[in-house]
């Protein structure tokens, strides 16, 4: 069963698509994501009972993949996003000036930054690195109250970009 209607093309063309709500979680709830078959792939996990929001990202095993933190007492919106070793993954944070769209921009210790342009707040937006798309969220592709989806490149740490867009999501809708 496919999720998405309209989206021509193969899975190799298009590469790895993922359903996700808006506000993912509830700081103590938890949310599965699911691919385009529906089958759940990720769960995201909210941390109750901390100080600052914290979501951690799972396997389907519950292994912990990755932790999103948000940094506190920041000029502008900062979240962090850690490996299972506690190990920096990826910094997010909105830039400073933004007339006419949002601009975020991911900060990769070991490898290319990325950058965010679109409507965060409206789930239709673009994560490039290097010039090039490797990743697209759109509400569009749902009929679905509360539901976006996120297309996937290949070749991508998926669950990095899936952690990544749930950071977005819950800095933009706090």
């Amino acid at each position: 069963m496919k999720l998405f209607g309209g989206r021509g093309g193969s899975k190799e063309e298009k590469g790895h698509i993922y359903r996700m709500h808006e506000k993912l979680v509830s700081i103590g709830d938890d949310y599965w994501i699911e691919d385009e078959t529906g089958e759940r792939v990720f769960r995201v996990d909210g941390k109750a009972l901390r100080i600052r929001n914290t979501l951690i990202f799972k396997d389907l095993r519950g292994n912990d993949l990755y932790k999103i933190t948000e940094k506190l007492l920041r000029i502008r919106d900062t979240m962090d996003i850690k490996n299972a070793d506690d190990g920096l993954a990826a910094t997010v944070k909105k830039d400073l000036i933004n007339i006419l769209r949002d601009k975020w921009k991911v900060e990769i210790p070991d490898g290319p930054d990325m950058e965010i342009r679109g409507n965060i707040l409206d789930h239709e937006y673009e994560i490039e690195s290097e010039g090039r798309k490797i990743a697209e969220v759109s509400k569009r592709w749902f009929r679905i109250r509360d539901t976006y989806g996120v297309e996937i490149e290949p070749g991508q740490d998926n669950a990095l970009i899936l952690a990544i867009a749930a950071a977005l999501d819950q800095m933009a809708h706090d």
